[in-house]
């Protein structure tokens, strides 16, 4: 289902806009649609992208030795 959306810009800009978008073959609204379709994508990419990292370090198994120098020993070097 499409729904409306209404934006207000500079009148300059929407003239510059309109005037490109023909250049280019397009219109103004399917720009508009198209940079919001990848705004919603890139979010969800990076919503998986995130997930999968936490599953990947939920699951190793890291053992890490035992710490053999101190706070003040490292400023000492």
């Amino acid at each position: 289902m499409k729904t409306n959306l209404t934006l207000t810009v500079d009148a300059d800009v929407l003239r510059k806009a309109r005037m490109r978008a023909l250049r280019d073959d397009t219109s103004v609204n399917a720009y508009m649609r198209g940079c919001l379709e990848d705004y919603v994508d890139e979010g969800e990419r990076a919503a998986d992208a995130v997930a999968g990292a936490k599953r990947l370090m939920g699951a190793a198994e890291l053992h890490w030795g035992s710490k053999t120098w101190s706070r003040d020993g490292l400023y000492e070097r």
